[in-house]
């Protein structure tokens, strides 16, 4: 058994340690610049395909006039600027813990995570997550809206094709979660040398429109915004909803920094993926200015008619890379909520040998294709899927504000007054998106929040089940020091070999140790307890790995540190920290666990009872602890009990 939990000492002096890294140079930084622009800009990097058009073509959409397009093409400027270039390139970006970032690694910081909960905001740790939850909402609805929107192409070449849209769609998907075992390094060699293809496109065909109407590059300007605002009034509130399809995928910008860097993605954004979307953006609204009737699909329609076909081709495949993306980062997503015991163990392949962050999580995919396929069978268009892509988003960006405003009150020490006038900012900016995609939640904005609802149900009924099953277990078992001493004054027979029994709390005595002796009467010659804890920080340093502690009389205690982005290999550390001499391999080593049946229980009323059974159900579906700790199977002995929650 294992435990997230932290004991005081190890959270004070390990907890605020920080990775310095070589900012990188020259040939080196150019390199992870153009990885970054593949993997981090993929999902914002296809928003062109569909959000102009819903601003003036949509269930939602305003009157197509000039002062319209300015007044649009200005939110869509300032959005990119406050959202992307100051709120998470500028602030949010700091905020790394030990290098990474994304949701759970903000959520860390702010809080403590622990089974135990001693430490821990209870409502800092809601939020978050609930905001890593609507995560998976978006790696469901991302695939669907960036593919279904680059297939809507065929209807502009041909209405002929337009029932083609759907079953193209779906085979597309099919075949991108297939693949998914496969790892990505070889599709990630061309994540960045296409995705700057697209962007180069999306600039070259957006200058090509605004040299026929230079006027939309007045929309710089804010008045615009203000007066689209004052002309529009409740419709013009509205509208946000759809402008905000621009700034979706900026919560990549900080899950992928641990994988680039924050120059690498800084500098991959200002050179390249602003100024392409930008000229894009306003290319397209030169287009609408000359020609109103292109805002059925004013994307495809800066194309010439000649290259129709190439730009479909191509945003296909910008479509595919930025789904592959957040898939990725919905396995990554997942490992860190089993690391921190959010989730129960899983069945966890890791796809390369030289990058420990390809990994592949089969239940998840499977789950995620399914989730994808319903809602392009279900909402048919990306318009209408645009109504519930917006709340997911939305909804983790107003989380990430809040937690961060605690990262810099309480971590950094900010000034109260300073950090409050600046996150209030991003939060005036982030609830009026918030809310004007909330008044869609009848056209589909329900989806991902019931997902996102079911999924954190599931975390945190698992999160308190470990905590009282780990509770019932210490209840019933022995001080691990008085334990040893009483065993001193016995005459219990030793047994030539080496046991290790895995003890989920490092001052109790294992479970099935007791059960062990209890049974057979004997003890080994060496006896090695092992605890295995995730620190709430992704990796930790070899040097900081184990403490090791001889008991005497044969008996050693070990804990082992993992951060939340590290799979435990209890016999590899083993190996590596014990020297207990040629007479006692301990590749010959016998290892003891417990294996709980868990039971629901009206004697106890630690949940209710429904909870209850969902955490029993989750638990005998868990990755057994055997391949979770690296184990090998013919050394494993498992000893069960029965326990009521």
């Amino acid at each position: 058994m294992s435990s997230n939990n932290l004991t005081p000492d190890i959270h004070t002096t390990v907890s605020d340690i920080r990775i310095e890294r070589e900012p990188p140079k020259g040939r080196y930084l150019a390199l992870l610049s153009l990885a970054a622009l593949g993997v981090v800009y993929g999902d914002i990097g296809t928003s062109p395909l569909y959000a102009i058009r819903e601003c003036f073509h949509g269930p939602h959409a305003v009157a197509l006039t000039r002062d319209n397009v300015l007044g649009v093409l200005s939110l869509i400027f300032w959005s990119l600027v406050i959202v992307i270039c100051i709120k998470y390139l500028a602030f949010v970006l700091r905020a790394d813990n030990r290098g990474e970032g994304g949701i759970l690694s903000l959520s860390a910081l702010a809080t403590p995570i622990s089974p135990s909960g001693r430490t821990e905001r209870w409502g800092l740790l809601a939020l978050g997550v609930f905001g890593a939850a609507l995560l998976y909402g978006d790696g469901v609805l991302t695939p669907a809206i960036s593919i279904l929107g680059a297939m809507e192409g065929l209807t502009v070449a041909t209405p002929t094709l337009t029932p083609f849209v759907v079953p193209v769609t779906i085979a597309i998907i099919v075949g991108l979660f297939l693949i998914q075992h496969r790892g990505t390094t070889g599709v990630g060699r061309i994540f960045g040398p296409m995705t700057l293809l697209w962007f180069l496109v999306l600039g070259t065909l957006g200058i090509a429109q605004i040299v026929q109407a230079p006027e939309v590059l007045a929309a710089v300007n804010p008045a615009h915004a203000a007066g689209f605002f004052a002309r529009d009034g409740l419709h013009g509130f509205v509208i946000l909803g759809s402008v905000f399809l621009v700034v979706t995928g900026g919560e990549a910008l900080y899950a992928d920094m641990g994988h680039f860097g924050t120059r690498p993605i800084r500098l991959a954004w200002f050179t390249v993926a602003l100024p392409g979307l930008l000229l894009n953006y306003f290319g397209q609204g030169a287009l609408l200015l000359e020609d109103p009737t292109a805002a059925v699909n004013p994307f495809y329609r800066l194309a010439p008619e000649w290259a129709l076909y190439p730009m479909i081709f191509l945003a296909t495949c910008a479509a595919i890379i930025a789904s592959q993306a957040i898939i990725s980062g919905a396995f990554s997503l997942t490992m860190q909520a089993v690391q921190l015991g959010l989730l129960p163990r899983m069945n966890i392949t890791h796809t390369s040998s030289r990058e420990i962050g390809q990994i592949y999580l089969p239940g998840v995919n499977w789950a995620l294709m399914i989730g994808c396929i319903a809602v392009v069978a279900t909402f048919q268009t990306s318009s209408n899927l645009a109504s519930a892509y917006g709340i997911a988003v939305t909804s983790t960006m107003v989380i990430t504000t809040v937690l961060f405003y605690f990262v810099a009150r309480h971590r950094w020490n900010w000034g109260k007054l300073p950090t409050l006038a600046l996150c209030g900012v991003f939060l005036f900016v982030d609830l009026a998106f918030f809310g004007a995609n909330i008044i869609k939640v009848l056209d589909g904005g329900w989806f991902p929040l019931a997902l996102a609802a079911a999924i954190y149900t599931v975390m945190l009924t698992w999160k308190k089940g470990r905590r009282i099953l780990l509770k019932r277990i210490q209840d019933e078992t022995e001080d691990l020091e008085e334990f040893l001493y009483g065993i001193e004054h016995q005459n219990i027979q030793r047994v030539p070999g080496i046991a290790v029994f895995m003890n989920g709390n490092a001052t109790r005595t294992p479970a099935a140790l007791m059960h062990n002796l209890e049974h057979n009467k004997v003890l080994h010659e060496k006896t090695i307890f092992v605890t295995v804890k995730t620190l709430p920080f992704p990796y930790v340093d070899s040097s900081e790995r184990a403490v090791v502690e001889p008991l005497g009389n044969g008996f050693t205690r070990v804990r082992l540190m993992y951060g939340y982005m590290e799979e435990p290999n209890v016999p590899r550390e083993l190996a590596a920290r014990l020297e207990l001499g040629p007479k006692y391999p301990i590749a010959n080593a016998t290892y003891f666990l417990g294996r709980e049946t868990i039971i629901s229980s009206e004697k106890h009323s630690g949940m209710t009872r429904w909870r209850e059974r969902l955490f029993a159900f989750l638990s005998r579906n868990a990755r057994s602890a055997t391949s979770y700790f690296k184990i090998p199977p013919g050394r494993v002995v498992e000893l069960g009990e029965q326990v009521e929650i």
